[in-house]
């Protein structure tokens, strides 16, 4: 069996900034990766479904990719997600991330054609993960969003020896007793990360230890406090912190949850722009709907007081 070490910590999703012409925002990247290692996150995991990689062309992730790795300089883990329909386009992009010095890369399945079964899954993947076998290599599930729903369970089986770089999945689905069950496979053999920000809580209880997720961006300290009081065994408080959590999240999903996030990036100081059709911005009336509510349920306040002496861009 192929030892390696487990990742441990919250990873964010970052946003791609973009200026409102649509192209590359790449300036704002430096600025967008001294928060997170301020915020005490332990990775950044980009270009995916928060990163709008599937709407960008394979040159411009290759860009941000570099963006962020230089960006970083060492401080941060950067995952470089290089799913794309073309199996070609995920594999150049595979080899590009091991060129540059990204820590990890990560797949979602084919989304136009989709995998009919767990071993055709698999399959594409292994040819993927094959294009830089030196590179550690995570399956991205996210069923809402590909469609593909498969048993993650046999994924984990039959990529045992066709997929020798897997180190695990993000798994972003809210099938916890699969999730648990990934987790305890193999005396937990795989490194199986958390995708769902508003079950966070729940998943620890089942053992988990990372999770990557997109309100990480703005809400950090928030959830960091939660796993502190997990940990420490003060359950109660866990959970309230998760409760204030959960209504954060009940507040932007009135709206389409990419755009509303960078709404609140944007509350904060941070103008990481509009996003790419489909996708589309607040209108106005939507964004100060949506600082109300988030004003209501005290969220800046609760930001503000977790992030203790460290400077929070608030709101005026």
């Amino acid at each position: 069996m192929v030892t390696f070490q487990k990742t441990e910590g919250l990873l964010a999703a970052p946003f791609t900034p973009f200026h409102e012409d649509g192209s590359l925002n790449l300036s704002l990247i430096p600025t967008l990766v001294d928060k997170l290692v301020a915020d005490g996150l332990s990775g950044a995991f980009i270009c995916g479904s928060n990163g709008e990689g599937p709407n960008m062309t394979t040159q411009e992730r290759k860009t941000v990719a570099e963006t962020f790795v230089k960006a970083s300089a060492g401080r941060l883990p950067i995952w470089v997600h290089v799913g794309h329909s073309s199996i070609r386009e995920s594999q150049e992009l595979m080899r590009h991330a091991y060129a540059i010095g990204a820590d990890a890369a990560s797949s979602v399945a084919a989304f136009y054609f989709k995998p009919s079964s767990v071993q055709n899954l698999v399959d594409s993947m292994a040819e993927i993960a094959s294009a830089e076998p030196r590179m550690p290599f995570y399956y991205y599930h996210i069923p809402v969003l590909t469609g593909i729903g498969l048993d993650m369970v046999e994924f984990l089986r039959l990529s045992e020896t066709q997929i020798p770089n897997l180190r695990g999945i993000k798994y972003t689905a809210n099938t916890l007793w699969e999730y648990q069950t990934c987790l305890r496979y193999q005396n937990g053999r795989y490194d199986v990360l958390f995708g769902y920000d508003e079950m966070l809580l729940p998943a620890l209880s089942l053992g988990a230890q990372a999770a990557i997720g997109s309100t990480y961006n703005f809400a950090a300290p928030l959830y960091l406090e939660v796993q502190r009081h997990y940990v420490a065994g003060n359950q109660e408080e866990a959970r309230t912190c998760m409760a204030h959590l959960v209504d954060m999240v009940r507040a932007f999903v009135k709206y389409p949850p990419i755009p509303a996030q960078k709404a609140i990036m944007h509350m904060l100081g941070y103008d990481v722009g509009p996003c790419r059709l489909p996708l589309t911005k607040l209108t106005s009336t939507q964004y100060d709907q949506l600082y109300t509510e988030l004003d209501t349920i005290g969220f800046w306040e609760r930001l503000q007081a977790v992030s203790g002496n460290q400077a929070v861009n608030l709101p005026a």
